[in-house]
């Protein structure tokens, strides 16, 4: 058989797509085996709404879009400049975003807390000043609740919006989710998240008069259109980030300075292609994920236990 059959061009792909989202590891991350650990279901559990959605493969394009949100706040994407290495080490800082996400999705109450005040001891040392929208000069750090709130928003607001219009039903309807996901907000030290689609929607909205575009915002965006990615998960990425900018509200697209994917002055319907690229990912990926499976596992020895 030649090297390069289709079964073994398939198989380096699909190693190739799980090491995107694992920062290459060679097997299974111990932290997610240790979610089948734990006294209690959790924050959540099978029939919630976060299972719903964060079980989906709509976190994908969720991600692309609660990044280009978080940036425009000229405080968060402060710290990102000064602090982070999202340049040198993109695989690292998406695997440990996702770990946060999961621990607190799937892991039990304890883990969840865990994880959350390790992300919170991290944010410690993210402390320094940038120049607000006003030109004003302001000190900001990580933990801030008025950063951290904005994150929160735009990660809640990511992962509702792109399964509203990429992903399927949710249990309980949108409100549900925020209503459950505010529990990651209080984790994190955010006094009063949102709890209904309508009060996250009021809460974005406070921060309009705040959010700029600058020579940062630009900087992570020209990484977020061409980030290093295998050869093979290139034009399947160029869709989903045309399709978590096709999501955006006019006024952040505005802001960021970008524009609907379109042909000429005809705008280009994303929702077929980006459900096709996030449907060969799943083939990829499997229809379960080892952090759901441990839930699960969990789930089912504690109800056994009973």
């Amino acid at each position: 058989m030649s090297v390069f059959s289709p079964p073994r061009a398939i198989a380096s792909w699909r190693r190739q797509l799980i090491g995107t989202f694992s920062n290459n590891a060679a097997e299974i991350p111990q932290w997610e085996l240790e979610l089948a650990e734990g006294d209690d279901v959790g924050h959540f559990g099978p029939e919630s709404a976060v299972w719903a959605v964060h079980g989906s493969m709509t976190p994908i394009i969720a991600g692309i879009r609660a990044l280009l949100l978080q940036a425009l706040h000229p405080g968060a994407m402060a710290g990102v400049h000064d602090f982070s290495d999202y340049k040198d080490d993109p695989l690292g800082r998406l695997a440990g975003t996702i770990r946060w996400i999961f621990t607190v999705t799937y892991g039990d109450t304890a883990a969840a807390k865990a994880g959350s005040d390790w992300v919170l001891r991290l944010h410690e040392r993210v402390h320094g000043t940038y120049v607000d929208a006003d030109g004003a000069v302001r000190p900001y750090s990580a933990n801030d609740p008025e950063i951290a709130r904005w994150v929160h928003l735009a990660f809640a607001d990511a992962f509702l919006s792109s399964h509203q219009r990429y992903g399927g039903p949710i249990p309980g309807g949108p409100d549900a989710y925020v209503a459950e996901w505010a529990v990651a907000g209080e984790l994190m030290g955010i006094p009063d998240p949102p709890r209904s689609e309508a009060d996250l929607r009021k809460q974005m909205a406070g921060y309009d008069t705040q959010l700029r575009n600058s020579d940062y915002v630009r900087e992570a965006l020209g990484f977020l259109r061409r980030p290093p990615l295998p050869g093979n998960q290139r034009i399947g990425y160029r869709v989903l980030f045309a399709g978590a900018v096709a999501s955006l509200e006019p006024k952040h697209r505005e802001m960021l300075g970008l524009r609907a994917p379109h042909l000429g002055p005809v705008p280009v319907p994303m929702k077929f292609p980006v459900k096709l690229v996030l449907g060969v990912i799943r083939l990829g990926l499997g229809p379960q994920g080892p952090s759901e499976r441990s839930a699960r596992e969990r789930i089912e020895r504690l109800s056994s236990a009973q």
